[in-house]
């Protein structure tokens, strides 16, 4: 049975988790065979700056830190769910890939 999957990325994990309850909404109303959302592994992205502009004084650091939070979504293949997910209002700031897999 093919099926379309849906990933989902954002710094933002409000973001991610709205569209989520969106989509599971859209399966229920269409009785679409639904799985996820699966939280994928959450990537942290770390810099580390000098807090003095010049060489002199303290060694002080700035540590700024962003994650991106990722889910999985698969979904049925249904025309009709499809088309109301491709219509789901995406917030900025979110990535969402949708491909199809047997």
């Amino acid at each position: 049975m093919q099926k379309a999957r849906i990933k989902l990325a954002s710094a933002d994990i409000g973001k991610v988790n709205e569209v989520c309850t969106n989509i599971k909404d859209i399966a229920e109303k269409t009785g679409v065979e639904m799985r996820g959302p699966v939280p994928l592994p959450t990537k942290r992205l770390k810099v580390t700056t000098r807090k003095s502009p010049c060489g002199n004084g303290k060694a002080t650091w700035e540590r700024y830190e962003m994650r991106i939070h990722k889910r999985l979504i698969d979904l049925g293949l249904d025309e009709r769910a499809l088309r109301l997910v491709m219509r789901v209002q995406i917030p900025e700031g979110l990535n969402i890939e949708i491909e199809m897999i047997d």
